[in-house]
């Protein structure tokens, strides 16, 4: 008996400590619906709950019914089938019955649609574009402009045959450069397009998804109530990159948001002062080995021997080591031949672009020993 206690002891903790890990991943990986934090979240939450224990008593109570009549109507009871064609009062009731329920699940369905779409009043609008494979946000009220992209480590850890682990990078493949930021309890108008293809802008706790369609605005708000980060990815399939789009959204104190306001402008001016310097080699070959790494390395690959014959390489290609001018041209307006090669000079600012063609012209031992200014670019527009 003494011998046996220790093992009962010791099976007991076992078992608390798997019930503990058991929670924990229920905890995990929760199979109902993103509660939210906005009203409208907590409506579309509110109006699932409704229907899923509407249509669990419906079923509970259909099987109940079928399940009973199985056993007290089985022929082994020496049961005679009922020799009945129709009954009207029946038919009544199974379509009045669920018209009336249908009604009273429409009603607050459509107070909750009428309020998706009610952007009057708001305190701030964000146009949202999206891009093959980033989000650009403009704020209209702020004079604040700028891309969205994979973050770095993500990004290094997809590349095939990069080396990298990608469980040592937190948040993989759901972290970006440069979040959405808003002020908790104002209402935020965004107005959604695309530049290219057709993207979808989620985020689950925003409680709406909205398409991105080039050529066309969609619009949307939302009033986040607590300060957080809050993730959420394009949900359209957008071509090869699809899955490496993902959206943060920071939410701050109106005090926060007010000084990271000041910070982009500082940060803007400082760009703006940026572009009328004259840049050393070395300064450029850094800037845009971290550029290209950000905008160009999807198709071209990190190694600049591409993805023929769609994503051409740029390791001793004829662009990169041949005219100064065809390079130029070819990175502001894109390509004819290749739709897959599109425009930058919308996308990119005068250094970056002049960092990223510097690095391709000198990169992977092409060494041209050229060297491009953002004054280059500027006259190149």
């Amino acid at each position: 008996m003494s011998s046996s206690k220790p093992k009962r002891m010791l099976a007991r903790l076992l078992g608390m400590a798997l019930l503990a890990g058991a929670g924990q991943a229920l905890a995990a990986w929760k199979m109902n619906m993103t509660e939210g934090v906005t009203p409208i979240s907590h409506e579309v939450y509110g109006l699932h709950m409704m229907v899923l224990w509407l249509v669990t008593l419906v079923g509970i109570a259909v099987f109940a019914v079928m399940i009973y009549s199985m056993i007290k109507h089985r022929k082994s009871k020496g049961v005679t089938p009922a020799k009945f064609h129709e009954s009207t009062l029946v038919e009544v009731i199974w379509t009045t019955v669920p018209f009336l329920v249908l009604v009273g699940v429409a009603i607050p369905a459509t107070k909750t649609l009428l309020a998706l779409e009610n952007n009057d009043d708001s305190d701030l609008s964000i146009k949202i574009t999206g891009y093959q494979w980033k989000w650009k946000y403009d704020y209209l009220d702020q004079n604040i402009s700028y891309f969205s992209s994979l973050d770095q480590a993500s990004n290094e850890a997809r590349q095939v045959g990069s080396g990298k682990d990608p469980n040592s990078v937190p948040n993989y493949l759901r972290n970006v450069d440069n979040p959405i930021v808003v002020p908790v309890n104002k209402k935020i108008r965004f107005l959604v397009t695309s530049h290219d293809v057709i993207h979808s802008w989620w985020v689950p706790d925003l409680g709406f998804k909205q398409d991105a369609v080039p050529g066309y605005i969609n619009e949307a708000w939302a009033l986040v109530e607590k300060p957080g980060t809050y993730r959420g990815q394009c949900a359209e399939l957008c071509g090869k990159d699809h899955g490496f789009m993902p959206i943060v959204l920071v939410a701050k104190s109106q005090k926060d948001f007010d000084a990271w306001v000041k910070t982009k402008h500082a940060e803007q001016a400082e760009a703006a002062a940026g572009a009328t310097k004259t840049w050393t080699k070395d300064e450029l070959m850094a800037k845009g080995e971290q550029a290209y790494l950000k905008t160009c390395a999807a198709c071209h690959q990190p190694t600049g021997l591409g993805l023929p014959p769609t994503f051409p390489a740029l390791k001793g290609s004829k662009i990169a080591t041949g005219p100064m001018a065809a390079h130029l041209d070819i990175v502001l307006h894109g390509s004819k031949k290749n739709p897959t090669m599109r425009a930058f000079a919308g996308e990119l600012d005068d250094v970056d672009l002049a960092a990223i063609i510097t690095y391709e012209r000198n990169a992977w031992g092409n060494n041209t020993g050229d060297v491009v200014q953002p004054a280059d670019i500027k006259a190149a527009r």
